[in-house]
């Protein structure tokens, strides 16, 4: 009776898994070039020995303790910051909706800024503990941003949710600035490298600081998929539907602040990629987000293991932050949602 509906949702599904799979594809073969990418270039052939025991000692320094790393690290937390985006946008159903834009990132920052001012950048410093103060951050902000934004009876409004945002994030921004002035010039340079989206977390101390919150909340979001798809339709015909819109709300807010604060834990501040990897992931596979969460993660492995590639090798042998990338490529696109956005 509704056969040709359902093998039209089945062909939809196939293209996607398919879309998922070279997405997939494509983040191993720049995780392989990224391996070989630096100053000191090692070849396909000495990845792979080095990978398996046998390389020399200067190779398994270069890529295990050096490379391997950071490549980890922007593979997690491009996945953590566009997950977060896609959550963002589906609760506020609104196209802009990022956790840099938003001033989520910020928040996270701040904290990040404060733990740096009030104690020195050490080897000795607690790594575990920087996620969790980056969530304190990320949760004050969210929360600010949530109150100003809600509306009785209306739910979160798409308008005010970004400009709420942008005032909060122009806030935190300026206490930033504030506290660089009060800096010593070791600490400066770090908090400006910060700021500029370097991922400075380059050992595995972060990389199994981030990797919980990553392992937690991916399913957690992938599970609430669903829930996801009928917030996108409104408060009034959600509540018609039987979800319990508020709670679930907080609970993806809850989630989406985790994931980024996380994130900027241990990437500084890297913005768009909340907002481009949603995009481009929808454009793919459409907007059932059983489908475009995965999709999303993938794609924003693979922006920022790219932006990062492309910072590291362009100028050898100095370094652009991938925030600086990132923002070559996320600022034009944001400005091509903005003119195309109404309301």
């Amino acid at each position: 009776m509704n056969t040709p509906v359902f093998a039209s949702s089945r062909r939809k599904q196939k293209r996607a898994y398919a879309v998922m799979l070279i997405i997939g594809m494509l983040v191993f073969i720049t995780f392989v070039i990224s391996m070989n990418t630096g100053h000191i270039r090692l070849t396909v052939m000495e990845v792979f020995k080095t990978l398996f025991g046998m390389g020399t000692d200067r190779q398994w320094l270069i890529l295990y303790e050096f490379r391997l790393p950071r490549i980890v690290i922007s593979v997690l937390v491009g996945a953590a910051l566009a997950v977060s985006g896609a959550i963002l946008q589906g609760i506020s159903r609104n196209a802009l909706a990022d956790p840099g834009i938003l001033g989520i990132n910020a928040g996270a920052g701040l904290m990040v800024m404060l733990f740096v001012f009030l104690n020195p950048v050490t080897t000795a410093a607690p790594v575990y503990m920087l996620p969790v103060l980056a969530l304190f951050g990320s949760g004050f902000a969210a929360f600010l941003i949530y109150i100003l934004s809600y509306k009785k009876h209306e739910g979160i409004s798409p308008t005010r949710l970004v400009l709420s945002g942008i005032g909060v994030s122009a806030g935190i921004s300026s206490a930033m600035i504030v506290l660089t002035l009060k800096l010593d010039p070791d600490k400066y340079h770090f908090v400006a490298t910060w700021l500029a989206g370097s991922i400075w977390g380059t050992n595995w101390k972060f990389v199994s600081a981030l990797l919980p919150w990553v392992i937690i909340l991916l399913p957690f979001v992938f599970y609430k998929a669903r829930v996801l798809n009928v917030l996108n339709l409104g408060e009034q015909t959600s509540v018609g539907l039987g979800a319990s819109v508020k709670k679930e709300q907080l609970w993806l807010l809850a989630a989406a602040v985790g994931l980024a604060g996380s994130a900027v834990s241990v990437s500084g501040g890297i913005g768009f990629v909340g907002l481009i990897a949603p995009h481009l992931a929808r454009r793919l596979v459409g907007p059932r987000h059983e489908l475009l969460l995965p999709t999303a993660a993938l794609t924003g492995s693979l922006l920022l293991i790219a932006a990062d590639t492309i910072g590291r090798s362009i100028f050898q042998p100095m370094e652009i932050p991938v925030g600086i990338v990132v923002a070559v490529i996320g600022a034009p696109y944001f400005l091509y949602l903005l003119a195309r956005t109404k309301g």
